[in-house]
């Protein structure tokens, strides 16, 4: 197992959205959920296209889970970029960000996905050099 350096390179600055469950009645109930998402679809469309980003065959990404309001400071500061291991599940906000750039995914060979507590929110991307898991 061989990984070299990873290398930032962009960040959207809001929180991402998981990809809701939704059946064909969300096309005309309008469930906030739903809204909320198509939202951040396109949101995030509009940034990729102002940033000049697209996502790749490989996708090294970590989400960044604003934490609640109602906790203390100190459970704040002692929860701050520590793993979150609630839903939103990492797979399911992952779909939603290839949702918003990738008309067909099946090109997509590998995907490495974490989700950590924030203040703010927020998803990195990553590029990863000299990888050999083999």
């Amino acid at each position: 197992m061989k990984i070299s350096k990873r290398k930032l390179l962009i960040r959207y600055p809001k929180a991402a959205v998981a990809k809701p469950r939704m059946t064909h009645a969300d096309t005309w109930k309008k469930r906030p959920i739903v809204l909320r998402y198509w939202a951040y679809k396109d949101e995030i469309k509009i940034w990729g296209k102002q940033n000049k980003f697209k996502l790749k065959s490989e996708i090294y990404v970590k989400f960044y889970i604003p934490m609640p309001k109602s906790w203390s400071v100190k459970k704040k500061a002692k929860m701050l970029y520590t793993p979150h291991t609630q839903r939103p599940d990492v797979d399911n906000l992952l779909k939603g960000l290839m949702d918003a750039f990738l008309e067909e995914d099946s090109h997509v060979h590998t995907v490495y996905a974490q989700k950590f507590w924030d203040n703010e929110g927020g998803v990195e991307f990553y590029e990863l050099e000299n990888i050999s898991l083999l």
